[in-house]
């Protein structure tokens, strides 16, 4: 009887897949598909990223939809990808130098917390932290002057009212041009700062974000799983895939809330000319928040929330599933992945 009693209170547990360090990686093969399956992603999204950048440089205040359809009726469909070869060209090398960044810090840092003592919790939320705040920095550096390209090119076009841009580009070689002839090499890292500011923070936040969600997605399906008969339970494939996508989707959207004013003034002082208003020289972050506040208020600092969010959100829910998918392709050994 007592057996049988201590039979029923054994806990059952649930065995989810351990994570695939960067010692784990066949690292020409994680950098190569990686371009392909990201550069992917980037085609997918970018244009609702297109639809941000127009929202928040514009003094308008059209709807996201209605945006979308005016920019199709007036310019055509392929306005929505306008800039997309340059972003795409600088991706992938802003990728590589991400997910390296990432992988090594996050590998590291844990290693280090482990040896003292800390629990599993803590040590894969810190790390996660940690990495995704130098995974960003490194990233910034080839990515600051393909955003500022880019984003010039997506608001050409548009009717942005007092704040059009004052000259017009080509392509993404000749906006680079000018903007080097114009304004040097600190035109083309304009934003870089409050770049930083803003996607540092906000990839720490992610990360962390991630890791917690993904331990509170477990315990909220945990009793669903209890209920089966085996002791020692491992989640199917698509289980996995759906609470990975799920705890992204959550961090993806405390992220975009959080850091939504500090990437509105970056796309500003990015997008906007030097003489923007009336005022010569580059454009300061107070100029800029200024501008906006007369604008509409501190919810004009809001302005294309809507698609930001969403972006953000199917962005992290598609780019972590890709990227655990990446890993597992990359493996070394496909037979210790479980």
């Amino acid at each position: 009887m007592n057996l049988n009693a201590e039979e029923e209170e054994v806990e059952r547990e649930i065995h989810i897949p351990a994570d695939i360090d960067w010692q784990m990686l066949d690292k020409s093969k994680f950098f190569f598909l990686g371009a392909g399956l990201f550069s992917g992603v980037s085609a997918t999204l970018y244009p609702v990223i297109l639809l941000k950048t127009r929202q928040q440089v514009v003094q308008s205040h059209a709807s996201c939809i209605k945006t979308a359809l005016m920019i199709v009726r007036h310019e055509g469909f392929r306005a929505l990808y306008r800039g997309f070869g340059t972003s795409l060209t600088g991706t992938i090398p802003a990728r590589a130098l991400y997910m390296g960044a990432l992988e090594m810090t996050k590998s590291n840092v844990g290693t280090a917390i482990v040896r003292l003592g800390y629990p599993e919790p803590t040590t894969a939320t810190v790390a996660n932290a940690v990495a995704g705040l130098c995974a960003a920095i490194a990233a910034q550096l080839v990515w600051t002057p393909v955003d500022v390209v880019s984003q010039r090119l997506m608001v050409q076009g548009g009717d942005s009212g007092s704040n059009a841009l004052a000259c017009k580009y080509l392509n993404g070689v000749d906006a680079f041009r000018k903007i080097l002839i114009t304004d040097g090499v600190r035109g083309l890292y304009r934003g870089f700062g409050i770049s930083i500011l803003t996607y540092a923070p906000s990839n720490a936040v992610w990360w962390a974000s991630y890791s917690v969600a993904q331990r509170l997605v477990w315990n909220a399906i945990g009793p669903y799983y209890t209920k089966k008969d085996s002791v020692n339970i491992k989640p199917d494939g698509k289980t996995v895939v759906a609470v990975q996508g799920v705890s992204a989707a959550l961090a993806g959207g405390v992220s975009a809330l959080i850091t939504m004013p500090l990437d509105t003034i970056k796309t500003r002082l990015q997008v906007l000319d030097g003489e923007e208003n009336g005022r010569r020289g580059c454009p300061t972050v107070g100029h800029t928040l200024r501008n906006l506040i007369k604008e509409g208020g501190w919810a004009a600092c809001y302005r294309g929330l809507v698609p930001r969010w969403a972006s953000m959100s199917m962005s992290a829910t598609t780019m972590i599933t890709t990227y655990e998918f990446l890993k597992r392709l990359s493996a070394k050994n496909q037979d210790s992945i479980g």
